[in-house]
């Protein structure tokens, strides 16, 4: 098994993803933190997102390895939830209010020697490619039917005649907000983010090794930019053109396309570049 991990920064001041190694528990994952709505620094500028990946990651790299029973991928991120929630409480987060929370999508698997056990909330991706070359989405995108309204909406303010990123992120903010309180409720998306309602909405499963060629984990800053009013990005083609390009190559070629659409006028996203973060595990 060959593992390869990367992890670039977007266009924000601080990288709010982050990686989750432990191998001694043969357990990995990707973590894409999102900072709250209402405005938080800490002493050096953290935000709420990079103090929620850091967190997490932190958490499930430190996990013991257990004697007699293994740790599932589900009951990781679950600890790892509480933790999240206890660390905001420390730092004056009320815990009741959505807008305040700090916040992370996951993907987590953990490797057996016959199949691949996993957990995932939001919009991190667990995709598999077979030996016949097939490309199979394990993991389904819980944030798309928020994420398709926001795009919308910014293609909208862009056809109005809005042309700076400031302005854009004005027009779509309310959608944004609207999107976040659905945190963890049926009508919305599951989510780390201290609310012990994530118990209710983490997706997980298995799936068996047989011909399984690689896995490809990754944060939704993977997802190559659409021009407006095309389909939205498929991680089944990230993960096909990651094959091809490898994992820094592809990404390479995507920050090319960002750079040349500064103001998110072409591609509708809410910032120039978002942090992107995978890992691809080879199985042959």
């Amino acid at each position: 098994m060959k593992l390869t991990n990367i992890t670039v920064k977007g266009s924000s001041p601080l990288n709010e993803d982050s990686l989750a190694l432990n191998p001694s528990l043969n357990m990995y994952g990707v973590i894409d933190g999102a900072t709250s709505l209402v405005p938080f620094k800490g002493k050096n500028g953290e935000t709420g997102g990079y103090y929620a990946a850091q967190i997490l990651s932190d958490f499930l790299q430190a996990l013991p390895c257990p004697a007699n029973t293994e740790w599932s991928p589900t009951e990781a991120l679950l600890q790892a939830n509480q933790k999240l929630r206890e660390e905001m409480i420390k730092h004056g987060i009320q815990a009741d209010r959505k807008e305040e929370l700090w916040g992370a999508c996951a993907i987590l698997i953990r490797v057996d020697d016959d199949f691949i056990e996993y957990a995932h909330a939001g919009d991190c991706m667990l995709i598999a490619q077979y030996e016949d070359g097939s490309f199979r989405s394990v993991t389904h995108d819980q944030l798309a039917h928020i994420d398709n309204k926001t795009r919308a909406l910014w293609a909208e303010g862009v056809a109005a005649g809005l042309r700076t990123n400031e302005e854009l992120w004005a027009y779509v903010k309310p959608q944004i907000v609207s999107g976040r309180h659905t945190a963890n409720t049926r009508e919305g998306y599951g989510v780390l983010n201290g609310d012990p309602e994530l118990s209710r909405f983490i997706e997980s499963g298995k799936i068996n090794r047989i011909k399984l060629k690689t896995l490809l984990l990754m944060s939704d800053g993977l997802y190559a930019p659409k021009p407006g009013g095309e389909e939205p990005a498929n991680a089944e083609d990230v993960a096909r053109s990651v094959s091809a390009l490898g994992l820094e190559g592809y990404i390479q070629q995507q920050i090319q396309l960002e750079e040349g659409d500064p103001q998110c006028l072409r591609f509708p996203r809410v910032k120039k570049s978002d942090d992107k973060t995978a890992i691809l595990i080879d199985f042959t």
